[in-house]
């Protein structure tokens, strides 16, 4: 049933929306500076939409504009819910009600994973995300495989900072593969914690984006907070704690069982990877791809698989992602 203040019309013999919002302070939120929202979406859906004070009229094709005013009322209904929408917030509404119109945005965007020290939110904002954190919150250990830039690393970090700030667990640690991603660095100078921190450096940010400096140097300090390449993680047992295993497809088969069984009681893992991203010699089997082979299907494991759909970078990096799948698809 549509929403009461949405109303098919017919203007000058074309099918129009006509769409009246109820509190004009809201609406002038939606429409964004200059109607930028609204110029955004008609842009990308090929059509025109024009507002008179909180009144918004969209015509053209009747499918792409029924398509606008469902994702016009359920940004507005985020806004009555207080969330504040951003430009990049309208971009994956169009991404995500134009691949299915049925999906409600507030199930996804409300869904609140942790808040940062500035106070600003960290949500999912596609539902392969959404299945992502559900996923972590209901299994011990979650495989979150799919193309950079789709929050794969950076959620599972807002789930593991959460979790320790909640007292669920009593530690984070923080590993990846350190592998050389097709280049050759040579010598680095320095002891053994500074050779292999540029491995690190993405974790690290991504840490450094929801803490404070000084609260992350305490807690890795204490040891309550431990980032390490995965070599230093053979012959341990890790009980109680949030581990996240980073760029995973540049694990060996060895690398990755090892991991697995260093699992212990009260811990979850969360492994992540992008498996068109290998760095390891050709003649090494990634440890992601074949736990992807033999793991699906045992109970308390579960894969979580992203898209190019899924990027929340720079709108670019989708059309980047394509262009190099399309390249790929040519050389078959």
């Amino acid at each position: 049933m549509k929403p009461n203040h949405i109303k098919d019309i017919n203007e000058d013999n074309k099918r129009t929306f006509k769409i009246d919002f109820s509190d004009i302070g809201l609406a002038l939120q939606l429409f964004g500076q200059h109607n930028s929202n609204l110029i955004k979406i008609a842009a990308a859906l090929d059509i025109n939409i024009n507002a008179r004070g909180n009144t918004v009229f969209i015509q053209g094709d009747p499918i792409a504009s029924k398509l606008a005013a469902n994702i016009l009322d359920q940004l507005y209904g985020l806004l009555e819910e207080n969330y504040p929408i951003h430009p990049n917030d309208v971009d994956y509404a169009i991404n995500i009600l134009s691949g299915n119109d049925r999906i409600k945005l507030k199930k996804i965007f409300m869904d609140t994973v942790f808040v940062k020290s500035n106070k600003s939110l960290i949500t999912p904002k596609s539902p392969a995300q959404k299945d992502y954190i559900d996923a972590i919150r209901n299994y011990d250990i979650v495989f979150g495989i799919g193309p950079a830039g789709t929050g794969k690393t950076y959620l599972a970090m807002a789930m593991a900072v959460e979790s320790l700030t909640k007292g669920r667990v009593s530690r984070i640690i923080l590993t990846r593969p350190a592998v050389e991603a097709g280049e050759t660095l040579g010598f680095l100078p320095g002891d053994l914690a500074e050779k292999v921190d540029p491995y690190l450096r993405p974790l690290y940010d991504a840490l450094h984006d929801m803490m404070r400096f000084e609260k992350v140097s305490s807690l890795m300090h204490q040891g309550v907070i431990e980032v390490a390449p995965i070599a230093f993680m053979r012959g341990r047992t890790l009980n109680d704690s949030f581990i996240i295993l980073d760029e995973a497809q540049n694990t060996t088969t060895e690398q990755m069982k090892m991991f697995l069984t260093r699992i212990g009681f009260s811990s979850k893992a969360v492994i992540t990877g992008d498996i068109t991203q290998i760095d390891l010699p050709v003649d090494r089997t990634s440890g992601l791809i074949e736990s992807k082979t033999i793991l699906q299907g045992i109970e308390g494991i579960q894969f979580v698989f992203f898209s190019k759909a899924d990027v929340v970078r720079h709108r670019l990096v989708q059309d980047i992602i394509k262009a190099y799948e399309d390249l790929e698809a040519g050389k078959r």
